[in-house]
């Protein structure tokens, strides 16, 4: 039994309850499965500690656990397992604590220094026990997969939709999408639209910058456009940027051109590591 692993010395110590839905909208939507995650306070109880023993978690709500970046709730927890404070970490399964081996095989290495349990729905697991870690080790890496794969079938489906133009995404102020898919109209409002047409006719001058400084010195305000524009949204007028003027002279869809992948992320060590 799973449940004689766990002895005197880690009742002495706090069991946590490590709740996490990796979006906003899991935890307004999945309501069961943080349910469940939360009642495993119920099961840490049955397992032996006293209700006052028993500490939740639950700062990660909403928060991916493909990193550590933003997770205040697993670095809490890292420490204090690193410190001796925790017998038990209970999760409804290992994906709820960590998306990636790096950070999983970095808890199980504290769990296993400082004779920590671990728990889900399929038993209790001792990270300094071999066939337990290796177990441990395989739901890590099961959980990293399952993370690359949801990710490629997202992308795939994003790049299909892309490939044949019907990929909506956020259009450049004075655009906005029509009732047909894929199709796109000037804005409503003729006061936006005058000003991205006063832009291409200043720019006959050949300089982003000529035409900039003329939109200040005439006193002309921009539009800006909310993300996802819908019909009937405010438009907000601000003072001209540079960045805004050369945005609308280089957007290729004010040429009527569909674009797709111009960007991308590129991942890099950030000054605190």
């Amino acid at each position: 039994m799973s449940e004689l692993k766990v002895t005197a010395a880690h009742l002495q110590r706090a069991a946590v309850v490590y709740v996490r839905q990796s979006t906003l909208a899991q935890v307004d939507r999945n309501r069961e499965s943080t349910a469940r995650q939360y009642d495993l306070v119920g099961r840490a109880e049955r397992l032996g500690w006293p209700r006052s023993a028993v500490r939740v978690i639950d700062d990660d709500l909403g928060v991916s656990g493909a990193s550590t970046t933003g997770r205040s709730g697993f670095a809490e927890l890292a420490a204090q397992v690193g410190l001796g404070l925790v017998g038990i970490v209970l999760s409804l399964e290992c994906s709820r604590l960590a998306r990636n081996n790096a950070d999983w095989y970095r808890l199980l290495d504290l769990a296993g220094m400082t004779d920590t349990l671990l728990a889900d729905a399929d038993g209790v697991y001792h990270p300094g026990l071999f066939n337990d870690r290796l177990v441990l080790g395989m739901k890590g890496t099961m959980s990293e997969a399952e993370l690359h794969i949801l990710r490629a079938r997202l992308d795939g489906g994003i790049r299909n939709k892309a490939a044949r133009g019907e990929l909506r995404r956020g259009l450049p102020v004075g655009l906005v999408w029509g009732e047909v898919d894929g199709q796109i109209r000037w804005h409503p409002d003729e006061a936006v639209t005058g000003v991205i047409a006063t832009i291409f006719d200043r720019f006959v001058c050949g300089s982003v910058r000529g035409v900039w400084l003329w939109l200040r010195e005439q006193g002309l305000r921009f539009p800006l456009q909310p993300a996802g524009y819908l019909r009937g949204q405010e438009i907000t007028w601000v003072e001209p940027t540079y960045h805004a003027v050369h945005n609308v002279l280089t957007h290729p869809a004010y040429a009527g051109a569909y674009v797709f992948g111009k960007t991308r992320q590129r991942r890099h060590l950030g000054g605190e590591g």
